[in-house]
């Protein structure tokens, strides 16, 4: 391929010659490394599907690690429609700087950290009418310009479907353990199946399955109500050889308590949701326990 004559910034390029990243990408990719080793787990909640409570399930799991003394980072990634702040009830979610030039993730509590794209809207009804580039280069700018410290965990609260953002955290952290959230119901089944084989092709970890949504706790008697089904995705996860993680019940409690800007999990009174989730975070870290397990036997 020639170059061309009249631009001057124009190169010529080699067929099955690799182009060298800019330096500037470089020293951001050093950023990113030096980050990522100071968090021990990374976990990518993502569905592949809208409306499952991805969101829901990714703050409420947060909190609950961090009740359990762990420090714990979420990072949105859902460019377009960020939720993560509302859900938290982070009203000045807006990034500092500190005396190093990194920013500092808003802080939840003492244990609870949150960086989102809601932080750099000065309208929360404005749009974001961004393609992919610009995407690509907020999550990484997320990861290397945020001072993160030292986390037990990062969750990464991804966009429904298998698009530029996800492909960008597999690429940006590649040792990141993906969790798939579905409803019981065959229309979120189909699609978080697709969700899997993306993962499978991407050949990312996958911890395992949750099903949110997973009968009715009945505000009244307590009893479950099968409203959307339930068990299909301990079905999904049989299927696929991955661990089934638990399932929430849909929980009146959740929907007043997301209104109000506090997970369920941070609320005094014991439900049927708050249950559900201290049961996720636990069964979360027995799953990523014994992966490491796995990981050290296959080694020595």
């Amino acid at each position: 391929m020639s170059s061309c004559s009249g631009c001057s910034s124009s190169k010529e390029i080699t067929p099955g010659k690799e182009i060298k990243a800019s330096p500037k990408k470089n020293i951001q990719d050093e950023m990113i490394n030096c980050t990522l080793d100071k968090i021990r787990h990374k976990l990518f909640i993502m569905s592949g599907k809208g409306g499952v409570g991805k969101s829901s399930v990714t703050v409420n799991t947060a909190a609950a690690l961090a009740a359990k003394g762990f420090k714990v980072g979420i990072l949105d990634v859902d460019i377009h429609g960020p939720s993560i702040p509302g859900l938290l009830g982070v009203k000045d979610s807006g990034l500092e700087a500190d005396r190093g030039g990194l920013l500092n993730p808003a802080q939840v509590n003492e244990n609870l950290y949150v960086v989102s794209m809601d932080s750099l809207l000065k309208d929360k009804d404005t749009a974001v009418l961004w393609r992919g580039p610009k995407k690509t280069a907020a999550i990484r700018q997320f990861v290397s310009d945020v001072n993160w410290g030292e986390l037990d965990f990062l969750l990464i609260d991804s966009p429904p479907g298998t698009g530029d953002e996800h492909m960008t955290v597999l690429k940006t952290i590649p040792d990141a353990t993906s969790v798939v959230v579905t409803t019981p119901q065959e229309v979120s089944l189909a699609d978080v199946r697709k969700a899997v084989n993306f993962l499978q092709y991407a050949k990312a970890n996958v911890l395992g399955v949750v099903e949110n949504m997973s009968g009715l706790a009945c505000p009244h008697c307590g009893e479950e109500i099968e409203l959307f089904k339930k068990g299909g995705g301990k079905k999904l996860a049989e299927k696929y050889g991955l661990e089934f993680l638990g399932g929430i019940p849909l929980d009146p409690a959740t929907v007043v308590a997301a209104d109000r800007g506090v997970p369920v999990v941070m609320l005094d009174e014991n439900t049927a949701a708050k249950s559900g989730f201290l049961n996720l975070a636990d069964n979360i870290v027995k799953a990523l326990d014994c992966s490491l397990e796995s990981v050290s036997s296959d080694h020595s």
